[in-house]
């Protein structure tokens, strides 16, 4: 399958695009070809298998569904669409007619990254490829070998928006496994705050392979929101980079609720004195679905500040992976670190192989971590029906108090209501969430 991937790469070429990228797509493609596809012999991929995508053959998705893809389908198939600006694409090509840039704040660019590529190619020439490295990686070089399509955000010094930045990604076949190669960029200068939504879903059965950066600076404050819910047909790769500058916050919310097979990689490096970094997420997976989070948080420097919590539910003969690394570096003194991945297991067949990792080179830190594995409490199951709940409803609240602790961190009262009564309707078929 390597060699189709050639040959599209082949036939997506642009001689007008500007040099450096034709450079890094050349690059990416002569990467990927080298690498191949991971497979479970590596270390970093030893409980993922991306065998499903490796032996398929996918095709780009073309800019002709574009004009077909309606308001009422966006609405019908997104979890939440805010008030406010938002970014729109169809198997990885830009909507303009559902996107809506209206009542930004004066300097803010927030355009595809086709048009940025005509407009602003000095500045993505200056960070594209900065926070994620395709040196060992495989699906971020055929990221490279693909980039032309994607969203480009700029906060100018101090700029606070008020509202999010939504960035819907949608991916439809009509019948055809189609793929797309999606790039975020992000660049927040000195005290500029946003909150990034960034949403992944669709129908049937297709790939999608997203890469997104974030360079926060000194004192930026970002939240960032990942919501992954694919068709369970669909395979998502996903590489989340992001480089942090003295005193900058960066919030994640990683949310993997649908996908056949899901992957996230986040990783962020705390580049300077004062920087924090809280790292939230949530999976829950059934039936056959396989999920996977690899998450890396590196205190290059001192004075550094990290807390992590990631919750998963597996039901029927599904699969999860955790593997979080907290990297401590020999100068970076007086940092503090948590690390926290809760699992709760509904049945039988259901798997989990989590590892969080501290890897520590200074001694005076403060750092610690641990990972839990469980069913439901029996005594808590036999309090409820001692209520007058019969089994099945009180495993269910049960369930939804677990998930739902992650899902009260987000700030965006609209989207975090909604998530809560997706979870509860998933969790309680038949009942409907109170008002």
């Amino acid at each position: 399958m390597l060699a189709s991937y050639q040959q599209a790469y082949e036939r997506s070429l642009d001689p007008k695009a500007p040099a450096f990228l034709r450079e890094r797509r050349q690059a990416g493609i002569e990467r990927f070809a080298a690498l191949g596809f991971p497979n479970r012999r590596m270390e970093e991929w030893k409980y993922t298998s991306v065998e499903p995508i490796a032996s398929r053959e996918f095709q780009l998705g073309g800019d002709k569904e574009v004009a077909r893809f309606t308001l009422e389908e966006m609405h019908r198939m997104a979890f939440c669409v805010m008030p406010g600006p938002r970014l729109v694409f169809l198997n990885g090509h830009f909507h303009p007619a559902l996107s809506d840039l209206s009542g930004l704040p004066a300097g803010v660019r927030c355009k595809s990254l086709a048009q940025a590529l005509q407009e602003d190619a000095a500045s993505l020439e200056a960070h594209l490829g900065r926070q994620v490295d395709s040196k060992d990686r495989a699906f971020v070089a055929l990221n490279d070998a693909f980039l032309q399509n994607g969203a480009y955000l700029f906060l100018p010094r101090g700029t606070v928006l008020p509202q999010p930045i939504q960035l819907l990604f949608v991916s439809h076949g009509n019948g055809t496994a189609v793929v797309s190669h999606p790039r975020v960029l992000v660049v927040a200068e000195a005290q500029s705050q946003a909150t990034l939504i960034e949403t992944y879903v669709g129908q049937g059965a297709y790939f999608t392979n997203a890469v997104t950066e974030i360079a926060a600076g000194e004192g930026a404050v970002i939240e960032h929101i990942k919501l992954q819910g694919e068709s369970e047909s669909a395979f998502h790769i996903a590489s989340i980079g992001v480089r942090q500058s003295r005193d900058s916050q960066y919030t994640s919310h990683s949310l993997s609720l649908g996908a056949a097979l899901a992957r996230n990689d986040l990783g962020t490096v705390l580049d300077a004195e004062g920087a924090g970094a809280t790292l939230n997420g949530l999976y829950m997976v059934s039936g056959s679905q396989h999920v996977d989070n690899h998450t890396n948080i590196d205190h290059a420097k001192p004075h550094c500040t990290s807390a992590e919590l990631y919750k998963g539910i597996l039901d029927g003969k599904s699969q999860g992976v955790f593997n979080g690394r907290i990297l401590v570096r020999p100068d970076a003194q007086k940092t503090s670190s948590q690390q926290s991945n809760k699992n709760l297991i509904l049945s039988d067949d259901a798997l989990i192989n989590t590892k969080p990792l501290l890897e520590i080179y200074a001694n005076d830190v403060k750092c610690n971590h641990g990972a839990t594995i469980g069913r439901l409490d029996a005594n808590q199951v036999f309090y409820l029906r001692s209520r007058g709940i019969d089994a099945a409803l009180a495993r269910s609240i049960l369930t939804y108090a677990f998930a739902s602790d992650v899902v009260a961190l987000m700030r965006q009262e609209p989207l975090r209501e909604r998530l809560q009564q997706w979870i509860f309707a998933r969790l309680m078929p038949g009942k409907e969430a109170a008002a």
